[in-house]
Order: structure tokens, then C-alpha cells, then sequence
């Protein structure tokens, strides 16, 4: 069987991809910058990781999120998160296993829903689209 026809839904399937993972970073996100700031310093710090990491953190998730939904610097914002997903697992979930209680599970794909973007960008529905990437270079 050929399905070669799914190729012309790969801008749909990134459209998805952005938006879901800019949900996800957004709700993260809010809660860090609008409801407990503090708390999220304080925790960063207790990670053993110098507290005003927390800016970074905090302000990837809910701005980083923001511009993923609209195509915004979808590449730089997808290493971010994907380098903050790789922070979250090494100095939180790994000790919990995959699947347990606390597992890397989620964060796992979520990092890999951000390294498919930093990939093949955020398609052609995106403010990112018109300036570079796929469709300059014809990889529609």
C-alpha cells in the first residue's frame, strides 16, 4: 500500500505538534510566572542548580510556549525546551524509572515532541514561515 498522501499532511501533523507542546509549556509556565515565582526559586535552587535559573525556566515555558503556538522561533524555542526536558529528567524523574510514580515518562515526550520541531521546523502555518526554513529552500 502506498502512502505517499500522508506526505502532504506533514504541515498539519507540525501545526499539531506546535500546538500541543505550546499548551503544555504554557500551563507549565503560568503557574511558575503568575502564581508562585518564589516557590519555582526556591525548588530550583533545592535541585542544586543555581536559583536564578528559575528566570530561564520559567519564562521558556510561558513565552516559549506562546511563541511556539504562533511559529515563532520555533527551532530556538524547540532546543530550549528541549535542553530544559533534558535538565527535568536528569535532576528529577530519572530516579522514578520510565513508567513509576514521578517517571520521565512525560517529559520524555515532550522533549521529543521538541526535538521533531527543532528538526523539521514549524511548517508553513507559522509567523516563522515566510522569512527562511522549508519553503526557501523548497522542502515543502
Amino acid at each position: 500500500m502506498n502512502f505517499d498522501f500522508l506526505n502532504r499532511l506533514q504541515p498539519f501533523a507540525q501545526l499539531v505538534m506546535r500546538l500541543a507542546l505550546g499548551a503544555i509549556m504554557i500551563a507549565h509556565g503560568y503557574s511558575k510566572v503568575f502564581g508562585g515565582f518564589h516557590h519555582h526559586m526556591q525548588f530550583v535552587g533545592s535541585l542544586g542548580l543555581p536559583p536564578w535559573l528559575a528566570y530561564f525556566s520559567a519564562g521558556t515555558e510561558f513565552f516559549g510556549g506562546i511563541a511556539i503556538v504562533i511559529g515563532l522561533f520555533t527551532r530556538f524555542v524547540g532546543t530550549a525546551f528541549f535542553i530544559e526536558m533534558c535538565v527535568v529528567i536528569w535532576k528529577i524523574h530519572f530516579k522514578n524509572g520510565l513508567t513509576g510514580p514521578g517517571g520521565y515518562e512525560f517529559p520524555m515526550a515532550v522533549g521529543t515532541i521538541a526535538l521533531a520541531l527543532i528538526c523539521f521546523g514549524g511548517g508553513p502555518w507559522g509567523l516563522n514561515f515566510p522569512r527562511g526554513g522549508a519553503a526557501r529552500k523548497g522542502n515543502r
